[in-house]
């Protein structure tokens, strides 16, 4: 695999108390190798549809250069230290790439060799990041369609399995469509909680960091950093599990850490870590959604809960270390997930 300097330590190292200057929006990978990066070797360029089995090889760097869809029936597998890089010449809405319904995708980073996903202009919503797409339950219903791609989701198989993401690195992603649609880093609609979600990095993103809509997925280990609009997201009754979560703010005008829409699917969140350097909404809820929350440390935000609906007075079902969640508290605590967890970041 081609090396390069990453620009994502700095803010991690930073957040660490290290004296590192943080990154940017601006910053970007060096190349340290003399290849041509105009080359793109046969075989590296990823767009259109899989429909077989495929191994990518760790030791090229992959360029998407539109949608690259994995059809139903078909294994995406994407070893250790695998590098995509989206191209940014094209449309950014047109630049994803999608496990359909029915399909897999398997991510094989590690601690020392994650996969990563980035733009090749480090600029953010400069494509479309990874969705996913279940036969998981959702309040949209059987076979709705997405609201990027025109994807099919959904079902009534709470325990489908779209695969397992280990150690993913996920930057600048988050394209817009219009006012009322944006692709996130990670979009899950109608997974599985036979999906392995584990160890993800979602950073600089123009919207969302993941969203949940619908499905039963849990996700263990995940580091948010700068995205613009929420850092975790769900709707249309999405009712798994976030453990250890470390949100990280130091943009101005991102939305909140945690945003909660729809029907109340009552989602688990153990050990939510956010801190913001510039103020902000820390969590939001519309409708009638809700969640249990425990290990909940805000810190530097100027609204720890926000409610929409100005009708909304009983807040029962969002209940924070076992009692009903207190628009007049700060829930400023100290860390409840150590920032080390996520050294491999870099």
């Amino acid at each position: 695999m081609k090396i390069f300097k990453n620009r994502f330590l700095p803010t991690l190292a930073l957040t660490l108390g290290l004296s590192i200057t943080s990154c940017s929006s601006d910053d970007s990978f060096e190349r340290l190798d003399d290849d041509d990066p105009s080359t793109t070797p046969e075989g590296t360029e990823l767009k259109g549809s899989l429909e077989e089995d495929r191994t990518l090889d760790t030791s090229e760097t992959y360029n998407l250069t539109g949608i690259f869809s994995v059809e139903a029936g078909v294994t995406l597998t994407i070893p250790a230290g695998t590098e995509i890089v989206a191209d940014t010449d094209e449309d950014a809405t047109g630049v994803y790439i999608v496990v359909q319904k029915g399909a897999m995708i398997d991510i094989q980073g590690t601690a020392t060799a994650p996969v990563v996903m980035r733009s090749s202009s480090a600029e953010r919503g400069s494509w479309g990041g990874l969705v996913i797409a279940g036969d998981a339950e959702t309040t949209a219903g059987v076979n709705a369609t997405a609201e990027v791609g025109g994807i099919i989701y959904g079902g009534s198989n709470p325990e489908d399995n779209s695969g397992s993401i280990e150690y993913l690195i996920l930057a600048d992603a988050g394209a817009q469509i219009n006012s009322e649609s944006q692709y996130n880093g990670l979009s899950l609609y109608g997974v599985g909680s036979e999906t392995t979600v584990e160890n993800i990095a979602i950073l600089n993103g123009s919207d969302d960091g993941v969203e949940f809509f619908g499905g039963s997925v849990s996700a263990t280990n995940l580091y948010l950093e700068n995205n613009e609009d929420d850092a975790v997201d769900w709707t249309e009754g999405w009712n798994g599990t976030v453990t250890n979560t470390y949100v990280y703010h130091d943009i101005e005008n991102f939305s909140t850490a945690i945003e909660a829409d729809g029907v109340n699917g009552n989602p688990t969140i153990e050990n939510f870590t956010a801190v913001s350097s510039t103020g902000g909404v820390a969590l939001q809820f519309k409708a009638q959604s809700g969640a249990t929350i425990n290990g909940l440390s805000l810190s530097g935000y100027d609204t720890a809960i926000d409610i929409t609906e100005e009708e909304r007075t009983d807040l029962s079902a969002i209940q924070i270390e076992g009692e009903t969640a207190s628009l007049e508290a700060t829930y400023e605590i100290d860390a409840t997930v150590d920032i080390a967890l996520f050294n491999w970041v870099k």
